[in-house]
């Protein structure tokens, strides 16, 4: 089965004058549909640096990393955004929506980004925001949403284009306890019920059993990787939108 994500001898380097760091030192990992895979480790470990070169946007010093089949270790800074634009949801731990715009606005701009004509993305942001619990948020603006109601935006965001891989930095940072344990049921639901690749970086401690498998990395190594076994709880999950109805 081919991996939404191969990466292979993986190294990235960082230039500062005459001081170099090395970030990522030969990392090797698959990410395969339908699991959720959490990096965790301690901060400079790596991690974010890995995340940010397989939703290629750092580009790696050397090795492979194959996104839906294609590599990217080589392409240009033009080439880059379509095939993220193509396979790769991003959920940021500050949610980075636009202030100005609406809840559903933010929205519609990744369906336009996409092509989408502007009454048939109105109206599948629409859909999107009612599959996270926020069908009625849609003209609210993000400064009138709560943490976890502007993640759920995100989350709706992300899936606008129908990726095959969703990467999260830290997307319970933010949030209280409560709604972060229901953004990662929403998250754990998109990748077992909906066969989506979901990576997420994380220190919350308090999500760890929501994951598929856990890999540790350490001074920009793989440290370990355990897999948690998680397939027959998976099926007591509640559905997306039940998880959407109980976030604050």
């Amino acid at each position: 089965m081919q991996s939404a994500i191969a990466v292979r001898q993986l190294t990235k380097h960082y230039e500062e004058g005459a001081t170099e760091t090395l970030a990522l030192r030969g990392v090797d990992l698959d990410v395969h549909a339908g699991e959720l895979l959490m990096l965790m480790g301690p901060s400079g470990s790596g991690k974010t640096t890995l995340l940010s070169i397989m939703g290629c946007i750092l580009t790696a010093s050397s090795g492979s990393v194959r996104v839906a089949g294609r590599e990217v270790v080589g392409l240009s800074e033009k080439q880059l955004p379509a095939l993220r634009l193509e396979h790769i949801g991003f959920v940021f731990q500050g949610f980075n929506l636009f202030p100005t715009l609406t809840a559903g606005e933010n929205v519609e701009l990744m369906l336009d980004l996409k092509g989408v004509s502007a009454a048939k993305a109105k109206k599948r942001a629409q859909e999107l925001l009612e599959q996270v619990g926020l069908g009625e948020k849609c003209d609210s603006f993000p400064a009138d949403l709560s943490g976890g109601q502007k993640q759920r935006v995100a989350i709706a965001r992300a899936l606008a284009g129908d990726p095959g891989i969703i990467l999260a930095d830290e997307p319970t940072a933010a949030l209280d306890s409560h709604t972060g344990r229901n953004v990662m049921k929403m998250m754990a639901d998109l990748a077992r019920k909906r066969n989506r690749a979901v990576v997420i970086v994380t220190h919350d401690s308090r999500v760890v059993n929501f994951a598929d498998r856990i890999v540790r990395i350490e001074d920009g190594a793989i440290a370990s990787a355990v897999e948690t076994d998680l397939a027959p709880s998976a099926l007591l999950m509640p559905s997306l939108p039940q998880a959407a109805a109980s976030l604050a």
